[in-house]
């Protein structure tokens, strides 16, 4: 039982301490005032409300605590300039002099606040820090202070539970300044555990985070996480949109605790994914007075308020206040507090600074920034953090995260965007004007809406709409450009209005290129493709008439001419010296058969050549070897150049068909002649700018320095100067192939200079972005746009080029050799003009005729066409001697004599002679003539008994045309003896007196021949002659030479 009584004795002495510590207390003297610095680091008058903060904190606490023995709250507002170690101890060397219980801030200098923490340790008096820890930590051995805002590790721990949360796996971090790696290394090091990807940028001095952005884009990081105060993630954010990066694709974490501050509404959109830190406590109760005061107090000093709400700063320093009093008022009930100056030079210290600290850590308040409570360390605990998400016009809070790294979270916008369909939606269409893929119908100033519009990618919209169940509204972009990157990270034409969330859907002649794919994305492609060289036609050198003439240069031609002429020279050379080529060529003439002639005349020579130039061959055949073997010689050249001109004619009129002056890229980058460029700011000259390719860094390059500009705005442009002058347009091959079938003086170069394809352009992070894709692979898969291509592509002006089959040569090609044709044929018609004008002529004075009518009556006998022969109108000679007379001059009844002619020259330029007639004619060539009157002439008197009798040939071997002349003599002796001299009487025709024996330089320059004499041989006996038939009077008439 002993142990009861003293168990008893210990509760009545602890009931009395219980009841006599509020009775201490309450004797306690009462502090007068209680006085604090508070140090700003914001010099505007507006800036975050802090100075109003305190001024509204004095007020609340001095008008709730009032009466004699309640001390009423100072604040000293000292301001901070810059952040430097120097103006940080001048100023609180000017605050120990006053007597403070407390030190608060500053909020957003952390090197500052690490020196005021150092002095106030010093002194022993508490510092309250509002703004975040300063890295890396400086160790305080005898004192330490607390913070009212969130520490680092914290931070670090809300931020990976929300990546955790939202299963990101890579992130990137953009510092704005060194000391986050050590701020976040709580997120750092779950990253390495984790073996997930953290990339970590840091903001160069310009703070232009341009630079950044492109690498994050290029590298496809979707999560972003910002450590910058609010300007500085404001400016981010705004360089984000401009690059098309603030799309339902990204996700954005801002560790700044003023994100609700943040003016994003003119910045985002509605589906843009911006997540955000608050530790307002709006179910305060004075947290609308609040608000509604500093807002009233903007209004009176500032013309316009910097931010929608109040900075975080001014909250902690409300709470601030609010605690330092809360904890002085405690501690003075336990003790007398008393306050004196200090000085930076003295070491004095605050004695309560000690035990105020102690009760700092104690105290517990539910302010404006929600519950604040301390640990062992001076960090604030048990708190919570607001997650909040962009929305239009405000924030919405979408989870909480708990000192006790607990999260809760509700459903995001990411969700809802990805639970979206496009069944019921009305999506806007960005486009271009470009055929045959967008193009405005005829009567489109009479239309409205889509009616307007027509083409393959309008067919392909509504076959897509029709599918997917969405309507849509076409709307051009208003550039007129596809889209290519400035200088600056943003993006013109439709890319740029994709990022701008202007539009929907992007649907034309759209290339999908690596660097568009990096801002926005694609469908599958609906068309494949590549660049293309479009070039007009190559006219060439227009063919003329004689261009049969250019297989052999002119120096060809010419030495042609020249071999020609040595080779009849040479050839009439050797016939005269070879006494091969000296033959009769008729050994049955008694009288000349002492007589050689020579076929190669000068003429000759010169035509034997031509014949066989012209493979026609000629009537006169070499005899000797010498005159053969240059004929072989000659036959051999004309063989082989014939063949080569032959040969060469075709070669040549196939190039000149197929002549370009181009056939490659390299072709075309190897020529400064003929410029070349591409559409601006289109996928081709994206290509060519971005090529490591050696031909195509040349062809840039030269595009690019070319002045003026070889760039164009449209493909009608581009056309143009292909048509109108020397320039190649480099395009994609299926509008080079459109525009080929539309003008057929357009061609193309080459093959494609790369593969690649056309899709629909939509947002990055799109919500249609699948069932665009695969309405887009169901229209390939039932061919659908196989038809719409056929549609739009065939029924051009120019057939396909896929008949390569070899075109007929026309005039301009050949047309040469018909003008030598026709002017051959005149020629000749105007030598036989010629011919007959002469011959008439001679035969008229020759005749004692009229001129006239000699002409007229062999004109009509010329163009008689159904007479194949006819006898030569030759007039009777009027009287003896051998004188010719007009026939009409003779008197009837005398019969007309026979004409003997002396020579006939043949066809073939040879003579032939017969014998018979008269004995004083003498041996000689001789030709029966007869008149026209035939029969009805009177045959001349018989011969003289004496004559000798004819005698045929007494050659072995007759001669066809011998033959004949024998044959006419004996029918023209047969047929005029006279009736009453019997049959028995035969008639033998006169002979001319013979002819002067020629000599041996003599030579018949119109095809005779030449005659040399030579040893005469024995004459052979005569043969008797046939018998003698009647002469007919159908003999060829001729002229006597």
């Amino acid at each position: 039982m002993p142990a009861l009584p003293a168990l008893l004795l210990s509760i009545y002495f602890l009931f009395l301490l219980l009841t006599m510590a509020p009775l201490s207390f309450t004797q306690a003297p009462a502090i007068s005032s209680i006085r604090m610095a508070a140090i700003l680091d914001d010099q505007s008058v507006c800036g975050r409300g802090e100075r109003l903060a305190l001024a509204l904190a004095r007020e609340n606490i001095n008008s709730v605590f009032e009466g004699p023995s309640r001390a009423r709250v100072e604040v000293d507002i000292f301001e901070l300039q810059k952040d430097s170690q120097y103006e940080t101890t001048d100023t609180m060397c000017q605050i120990l002099p006053k007597g403070v219980v407390s030190v608060i801030g500053p909020a957003s200098s952390p090197a500052s606040g690490s020196t005021v923490s150092h002095i106030c340790g010093e002194k022993e008096i508490p510092h309250v820090k509002i703004g975040p820890e300063e890295t890396p930590k400086l160790p305080y051995l005898r004192f330490a202070s607390v913070s009212l805002y969130p520490s680092n590790e914290d931070l670090s721990l809300a931020i990976g539970a929300i990546l955790r949360s939202f299963s990101y796996p890579t992130a990137s971090l953009i510092c704005a300044k060194a000391e986050c790696l050590l701020r976040l290394e709580e997120l750092v090091r779950r990253f390495l555990i984790s073996r997930e990807t953290l990339s970590v940028r840091m903001l160069d001095e310009s703070l232009d985070p341009t630079p950044l952005l492109k690498e994050i884009r290029d590298d496809k990081v979707a999560t972003i996480i910002i450590d910058a105060n609010a300007s500085i993630s404001y400016l981010i954010l705004q360089k984000a949109s401009e690059l098309g990066m603030t799309s339902a694709f990204y996700k954005y974490i801002l560790t700044t605790m003023d994100f609700p501050l943040l003016r994003l509404d003119n910045v985002v959109d509605d589906q843009s994914n911006i997540v955000g830190f608050s530790m307002f406590n709006s179910s305060h109760p004075f947290y609308l007075e609040f608000i509604r005061s500093l807002n009233l107090s903007w209004r009176e000093g500032c013309e316009l308020s910097p931010y929608p709400g109040p900075a975080l700063s001014s909250a902690l320093m409300f709470d601030a206040v609010h605690v330092v009093v809360g904890a002085v008022r405690e501690l003075n009930r336990s003790q007398e507090i008393g306050v004196k100056p200090l000085s930076c030079t003295t070491p004095q210290i605050w004695q309560h600074g000690t035990s105020l600290m102690n009760y700092l850590r104690m105290v517990e308040y539910d302010g404006l920034t929600g519950r604040v409570e301390f640990n062992s360390k001076g960090q604030r605990t048990n708190y919570t953090l607001r997650i909040l998400e962009k929305h239009h016009g405000g924030h919405k809070e979408i989870g909480i995260w708990y000192s006790n790294n607990t999260l809760a979270m509700n459903s995001t916008s990411l969700d809802i965007n990805m639970s979206e369909t496009l069944a019921n939606k009305t999506l806007i269409v960005t486009t271009i004007l470009e055929n045959p893929y967008v193009m405005h119908k005829s009567n489109y100033q009479e239309l409205q809406g889509n009616d307007r519009y027509q083409g393959f990618c309008v067919d392909m919209l509504r076959e897509l709409s029709d599918m997917l169940k969405f309507s849509f509204r076409i709307k051009l972009v208003d550039d007129g450009l596809y889209g290519a990157p400035e200088p600056n990270g943003s993006w013109t034409g439709m890319v740029g209005e994709l990022i701008n969330r202007k539009a929907d859907l992007a649907v034309a002649g759209f290339t999908i290129t690596s660097e568009r794919e990096k801002v926005i994305d694609f469908s599958k492609p609906f068309m494949s493709l590549g660049i293309s060289i479009l070039y007009r036609v190559h006219l060439g050198r227009k063919p003329g008439y004689f261009s049969f003439l250019d297989p052999f240069s002119p120096a060809v031609w010419l030495f042609m001419l020249l071999a020609y002429l040595a080779v009849s020279c040479v050839l009439f050379l050797a016939a005269r010296l070879s006494p091969y080529e000296w033959y009769n060529p008729h050994p049955c003439l008694m009288g000349r058969k002492d007589m050689l002639e020579n076929q190669y005349t000068l003429g000759n020579s010169l035509w034997f050549p031509v014949g066989g130039f012209m493979q026609q061959g000629s009537e006169i055949m070499p005899r000797a070897l010498s005159t053969r073997c240059v004929s072989g010689v000659w036959w051999a050249f004309t063989l082989i150049i014939i063949s080569s001109y032959t040969a060469n004619l075709a070669a040549f009129l196939t190039v000149q068909r197929m002549e370009v002056p181009i056939e490659s890229p390299d072709d075309l980058a190897d020529q400064t002649n003929i410029q070349y460029g591409t559409i601006q700011g289109g996928s081709t000259m994206t290509f060519f700018m971005n090529s490591r390719y050696q031909t195509y860094q040349r062809m840039w390059n030269y595009m690019h320095s070319k002045q003026p500009s070889v760039f164009v705005k449209s493909t009608e442009e581009g056309i143009a100067r292909v048509v109108n002058s020397k320039y190649a347009f480099l395009m994609e091959s299926t509008m080079n192939e459109y525009h080929r079938r539309l003008n057929c003086n357009l061609t193309q170069i080459g093959g494609l200079l790369d593969t690649k394809g056309y899709g629909i352009g939509m947002p990055l992070g799109s919500p249609f972005k699948e069932e665009i894709t695969l309405g887009v692979l169901q229209l390939a898969e039932n061919n659908r746009l196989e038809i719409l291509k056929r549609r739009w592509w065939e029924g051009g002006q120019c057939p396909k080029e896929e008949d390569h089959r070899a075109k007929g040569l026309g005039m301009e090609n050949i047309g040469g050799i018909f003008v030598v044709l026709i002017c051959g044929l005149i020629i000749a018609v105007f030598v036989a003009i010629m011919e007959f004008v002469w011959s008439t002529r001679r035969s008229a004075e020759t005749d004692e005729m009229s001129v006239c009518h000699e002409m007229l009556t062999e004109f009509r006998n010329a163009i008689s066409c159904k007479k194949t022969s006819r006898s030569r109108r030759r007039r009777p000679l009027a009287s003896t001697g051998g004188v010719l007379r007009h026939p009409t001059r003779l008197q009837l009844g005398v019969p007309r004599p026979i004409r003997l002619v002396r020579e006939m020259r043949l066809s073939n330029g040879k003579l032939y002679s017969g014998s018979g007639g008269p004995s004083d004619m003498g041996l000689g060539p001789q030709r029966l003539l007869e008149d026209h009157l035939g029969a009805n002439t009177t045959p001349p008197p018989p011969p003289p008994a004496t004559a000798p009798p004819s005698r045929s040939c007494a050659h072995v071997r007759i001669c066809q045309e011998c033959r004949r002349i024998q044959n006419l003599r004996s029918a023209s002796s047969f047929s005029r003896i006279p009736p009453h001299l019997g049959p028995q009487s035969s008639l033998s025709l006169p002979r001319l007196p013979p002819p002067p024996p020629p000599s041996s330089t003599d030579s018949d320059g119109g095809g005779c021949g030449t005659v040399s004499p030579r040893r005469p041989k024995p004459t052979p006996p005569p043969r008797p002659l046939p018998p003698a038939k009647t002469p007919t009077t159908d003999l060829l008439l001729g002229k006597q030479d």
